[in-house]
Formats: structure tokens, C-alpha cells, sequence
């Protein structure tokens, strides 16, 4: 994967990729008391030695394009997201990530 550059602002919410499906809100957000079980991924770092990551998006439909229809997400506001990953091992976000060419 790749990502795009990053915006010069910050979205004030995030699109985040989960591993199963999550009680949410009209809006996308969790359920106050759900646990949510984001995708984390590994990533090899100029070191050679991989970190965890966490993916995000800006949009819904740039998590659809690179993810597909059948991903489930939840959305957080941006400023809860080092709350939410605390604990999690992600090292990083990367927002926005694309398919390199020719993956699939």
C-alpha cells in the first residue's frame, strides 16, 4: 500500500476500517459503550523492522474504493483518535492508503 499526501488540515472525522461489524450511530460513529476492533497493519519501516499501523480514511468513499463495499468502518472524530487507538500497538495512522499498482 501507499498513501496519498497528506492534506494540509486534518478531516475533523475519520473513517476507520474495523475487523467486524459495530453498533453505530445514524452518523457511522460507535455506540457509546462499544468495543471496536480497528484494523491495524504491518508496515516495514526504513529500518527494515515492522510497526503496526492504523488505517484511515478522509471519506467513506475512498475507504470503498480501496477497501470494497463489504468493509465494515466506524467514524470517529479526529480528535478522539489517540484515545481510541491507546492501547491498540499502532505506532502511526496512515490516512487514506491506495492499493500500489497492479495489487489487488
Amino acid at each position: 500500500m501507499t498513501s496519498s499526501s497528506t492534506p494540509s488540515r486534518a478531516p475533523e472525522h475519520l473513517v476507520l476500517p474495523t475487523m467486524s461489524e459495530v453498533p453505530q450511530t445514524p452518523e457511522g460513529s460507535p455506540v457509546d459503550d462499544s468495543t471496536v476492533d480497528l484494523m491495524l497493519v504491518p508496515v516495514a519501516g526504513n529500518s527494515g523492522e515492522e510497526h503496526l499501523v492504523a488505517l484511515a480514511f478522509s471519506t467513506v468513499p475512498l475507504l470503498v474504493e480501496a477497501m470494497g463495499e463489504q468493509q465494515p468502518w466506524v467514524v470517529l472524530l479526529t480528535s478522539d483518535l489517540e484515545e481510541a487507538l491507546r492501547g491498540s500497538g499502532a505506532q502511526s495512522v496512515l490516512l487514506d492508503p491506495r492499493l500500489a499498482a497492479g495489487a489487488e
